[in-house]
Protein backbone atom coordinates (compact mmCIF):
# COMPACT_ATOMS: atom_id res chain seq x y z
CA UNK A 1 0.00 0.00 0.00
CA UNK A 2 1.06 3.84 -0.49
CA UNK A 3 0.46 6.73 1.09
CA UNK A 4 -2.82 8.62 -0.49
CA UNK A 5 -3.02 12.29 -0.85
CA UNK A 6 -5.69 14.40 -1.26
CA UNK A 7 -5.35 17.97 -2.68
CA UNK A 8 -8.67 19.62 -1.75
CA UNK A 9 -10.14 22.44 -3.48
CA UNK A 10 -8.62 25.90 -2.72
CA UNK A 11 -11.16 28.26 -1.12
CA UNK A 12 -11.31 32.16 -1.10
CA UNK A 13 -12.51 32.80 2.54
CA UNK A 14 -12.12 36.25 4.61
CA UNK A 15 -10.48 35.95 7.54
CA UNK A 16 -13.91 36.02 9.88
CA UNK A 17 -14.50 32.81 8.37
CA UNK A 18 -11.40 30.63 8.52
CA UNK A 19 -12.90 29.04 12.02
CA UNK A 20 -15.94 27.41 10.83
CA UNK A 21 -14.93 27.08 7.47
CA UNK A 22 -11.62 24.95 9.32
CA UNK A 23 -13.81 22.93 11.78
CA UNK A 24 -16.50 22.06 8.87
CA UNK A 25 -13.50 20.17 6.73
CA UNK A 26 -11.31 18.57 9.60
CA UNK A 27 -14.22 17.49 11.41
CA UNK A 28 -15.54 15.73 8.55
CA UNK A 29 -12.81 14.29 7.61
CA UNK A 30 -12.22 12.70 10.89
CA UNK A 31 -15.66 11.55 11.47
CA UNK A 32 -15.48 9.78 7.87
CA UNK A 33 -12.14 7.99 9.06
CA UNK A 34 -13.17 7.48 12.57
CA UNK A 35 -14.08 3.54 12.07
CA UNK A 36 -14.83 3.15 15.46
CA UNK A 37 -17.64 3.71 18.04
CA UNK A 38 -18.93 7.44 17.97
CA UNK A 39 -21.35 9.94 19.23
CA UNK A 40 -22.59 11.61 16.24
CA UNK A 41 -23.78 15.63 16.33
CA UNK A 42 -24.83 17.59 13.68
CA UNK A 43 -23.31 21.49 13.49
CA UNK A 44 -24.80 23.57 11.70
CA UNK A 45 -22.66 26.47 10.23
CA UNK A 46 -23.42 30.29 11.12
CA UNK A 47 -22.56 32.02 8.49
CA UNK A 48 -23.28 29.80 5.51
CA UNK A 49 -26.04 27.25 4.87
CA UNK A 50 -24.45 23.78 5.84
CA UNK A 51 -24.64 21.41 8.19
CA UNK A 52 -21.91 18.55 8.81
CA UNK A 53 -21.40 16.15 11.36
CA UNK A 54 -18.48 15.96 14.56
CA UNK A 55 -17.40 13.07 15.93
CA UNK A 56 -18.43 14.33 19.38
CA UNK A 57 -15.52 14.00 20.84
CA UNK A 58 -14.73 16.99 23.17
CA UNK A 59 -10.83 16.09 23.22
CA UNK A 60 -10.61 16.43 19.82
CA UNK A 61 -12.63 19.77 19.01
CA UNK A 62 -9.74 21.00 21.55
CA UNK A 63 -7.61 19.87 19.84
CA UNK A 64 -8.86 21.14 16.35
CA UNK A 65 -9.53 24.65 17.64
CA UNK A 66 -6.01 24.78 19.34
CA UNK A 67 -4.52 24.03 15.45
CA UNK A 68 -7.03 26.47 14.39
CA UNK A 69 -5.84 29.20 16.62
CA UNK A 70 -1.89 28.93 15.28
CA UNK A 71 -3.42 28.79 11.79
CA UNK A 72 -5.00 32.20 12.29
CA UNK A 73 -2.16 33.26 14.07
CA UNK A 74 -0.38 32.31 11.07
CA UNK A 75 -2.44 34.44 8.88
CA UNK A 76 -2.09 37.32 10.85
CA UNK A 77 1.97 37.03 10.46
CA UNK A 78 2.28 36.25 6.95
CA UNK A 79 -0.61 38.31 4.94
CA UNK A 80 -0.92 37.98 1.42
CA UNK A 81 0.18 34.24 1.35
CA UNK A 82 -1.85 30.66 0.53
CA UNK A 83 -2.04 29.04 3.90
CA UNK A 84 -2.59 25.42 3.77
CA UNK A 85 -3.56 22.44 6.76
CA UNK A 86 -2.24 18.87 5.98
CA UNK A 87 -4.08 16.59 7.80
CA UNK A 88 -1.94 13.14 8.29
CA UNK A 89 -2.73 9.51 9.42
CA UNK A 90 -0.56 7.60 10.16
CA UNK A 91 0.30 4.04 12.08
CA UNK A 92 3.17 3.35 14.95
CA UNK A 93 5.67 0.87 14.65
CA UNK A 94 8.43 0.39 16.89
CA UNK A 95 11.90 -0.06 15.48
CA UNK A 96 15.44 -0.45 16.67
CA UNK A 97 17.17 3.07 18.25
CA UNK A 98 20.08 4.40 16.12
CA UNK A 99 22.16 7.41 16.96
CA UNK A 100 20.04 9.79 14.51
CA UNK A 101 16.29 8.50 15.48
CA UNK A 102 14.60 6.69 18.64
CA UNK A 103 12.23 3.37 17.86
CA UNK A 104 9.31 4.62 17.01
CA UNK A 105 8.41 5.09 13.42
CA UNK A 106 5.59 7.06 12.04
CA UNK A 107 4.21 5.28 8.73
CA UNK A 108 1.97 7.98 6.85
CA UNK A 109 -0.73 6.12 5.09
CA UNK A 110 -3.17 8.94 3.92
CA UNK A 111 -2.61 12.92 4.00
CA UNK A 112 -5.42 15.72 3.56
CA UNK A 113 -4.63 19.42 2.21
CA UNK A 114 -6.74 22.49 2.96
CA UNK A 115 -6.18 25.18 0.99
CA UNK A 116 -7.00 28.61 1.98
CA UNK A 117 -6.64 32.02 0.46
CA UNK A 118 -7.22 34.50 2.75
CA UNK A 119 -8.62 38.12 2.08
CA UNK A 120 -6.56 40.60 3.53
CA UNK A 121 -8.45 42.43 6.40
CA UNK A 122 -7.69 46.04 7.54
CA UNK A 123 -5.44 45.91 10.99
CA UNK A 124 -8.25 46.79 13.25
CA UNK A 125 -9.92 43.61 12.74
CA UNK A 126 -7.36 41.79 13.17
CA UNK A 127 -7.91 38.82 15.90
CA UNK A 128 -11.99 38.61 16.20
CA UNK A 129 -11.92 34.86 14.80
CA UNK A 130 -10.10 33.74 17.68
CA UNK A 131 -13.50 33.95 19.61
CA UNK A 132 -15.59 30.69 19.67
CA UNK A 133 -18.08 33.15 18.28
CA UNK A 134 -18.65 33.48 14.44
CA UNK A 135 -17.83 37.90 13.69
CA UNK A 136 -20.04 39.34 11.10
CA UNK A 137 -18.32 40.71 8.40
CA UNK A 138 -17.20 44.21 8.83
CA UNK A 139 -16.22 45.60 5.91
CA UNK A 140 -17.95 48.44 4.00
CA UNK A 141 -18.70 46.18 0.93
CA UNK A 142 -22.61 46.50 -0.63
CA UNK A 143 -25.17 43.65 0.73
CA UNK A 144 -25.61 42.90 -2.27
CA UNK A 145 -21.83 41.76 -2.78
CA UNK A 146 -21.61 39.83 0.25
CA UNK A 147 -24.33 37.72 -0.55
CA UNK A 148 -23.22 36.70 -3.88
CA UNK A 149 -19.22 36.25 -2.42
CA UNK A 150 -21.35 34.23 0.74
CA UNK A 151 -23.01 32.15 -2.03
CA UNK A 152 -19.56 31.23 -4.17
CA UNK A 153 -18.13 30.24 -0.88
CA UNK A 154 -21.13 28.07 0.40
CA UNK A 155 -20.68 26.55 -2.82
CA UNK A 156 -16.91 25.95 -2.82
CA UNK A 157 -17.18 24.69 0.52
CA UNK A 158 -20.09 22.20 -0.69
CA UNK A 159 -17.66 21.20 -3.48
CA UNK A 160 -14.94 20.34 -0.82
CA UNK A 161 -17.28 18.22 1.21
CA UNK A 162 -18.63 16.41 -1.94
CA UNK A 163 -14.75 15.55 -2.75
CA UNK A 164 -13.85 14.71 0.96
CA UNK A 165 -16.97 11.73 0.68
CA UNK A 166 -15.99 10.63 -2.76
CA UNK A 167 -12.41 10.48 -1.78
CA UNK A 168 -13.15 7.51 1.28
CA UNK A 169 -15.55 6.26 -0.41
CA UNK A 170 -13.17 5.49 -3.40
CA UNK A 171 -10.07 5.13 -1.30
CA UNK A 172 -10.08 1.83 0.60
CA UNK A 173 -7.18 -0.28 -0.10
CA UNK A 174 -4.96 1.93 1.45
CA UNK A 175 -6.75 2.11 4.93
CA UNK A 176 -4.99 -0.32 7.60
CA UNK A 177 -6.74 -2.50 9.91
CA UNK A 178 -7.97 -0.36 12.96
CA UNK A 179 -6.02 -0.38 15.43
CA UNK A 180 -8.83 0.99 18.06
CA UNK A 181 -12.81 0.43 17.95
CA UNK A 182 -13.50 3.80 20.34
CA UNK A 183 -13.95 6.82 18.64
CA UNK A 184 -10.73 8.30 16.20
CA UNK A 185 -9.82 4.88 15.25
CA UNK A 186 -5.91 6.10 13.88
CA UNK A 187 -3.37 8.34 14.95
CA UNK A 188 -3.04 12.09 13.44
CA UNK A 189 -1.36 15.05 12.91
CA UNK A 190 -2.47 18.52 11.41
CA UNK A 191 0.49 20.78 10.29
CA UNK A 192 0.24 24.11 9.18
CA UNK A 193 1.96 26.00 5.95
CA UNK A 194 1.64 28.59 3.90
CA UNK A 195 3.11 28.85 0.29
CA UNK A 196 7.21 29.77 -0.11
CA UNK A 197 7.10 28.71 3.54
CA UNK A 198 10.79 26.83 4.42
CA UNK A 199 10.05 26.61 8.11
CA UNK A 200 7.10 24.36 7.14
CA UNK A 201 10.19 22.05 5.77
CA UNK A 202 12.12 22.36 9.14
CA UNK A 203 9.25 21.44 11.14
CA UNK A 204 8.91 18.62 9.50
CA UNK A 205 12.37 17.76 9.80
CA UNK A 206 12.60 17.98 13.14
CA UNK A 207 9.98 15.84 13.80
CA UNK A 208 11.59 13.21 11.68
CA UNK A 209 14.63 13.34 13.95
CA UNK A 210 12.07 13.37 17.14
CA UNK A 211 9.80 10.41 16.02
CA UNK A 212 12.00 8.57 13.07
CA UNK A 213 11.34 9.49 9.66
CA UNK A 214 7.76 9.71 8.10
CA UNK A 215 8.12 6.34 6.44
CA UNK A 216 5.55 6.36 3.43
CA UNK A 217 3.55 2.35 3.81
CA UNK A 218 5.25 0.65 0.39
Amino acid sequence: MSCEVCQLKELEVEHFEIREVLRCILHTILFHRALGLVRPKDIDLELLEITYVQCGDAELERKIDEKIDQFIDRVEKHPNKKNQICLSFYEVKNKQATWFTNKVERLYWEQWYINLNVAQQPKGHMGKSHSSKVVVDPGDTTAEARSARRAALENSLRDVLFQIIKFVNEKKDHVPPIPNFEGISFPYEITISSSSDSAFGMDMFKRMLQTGHPTMLS
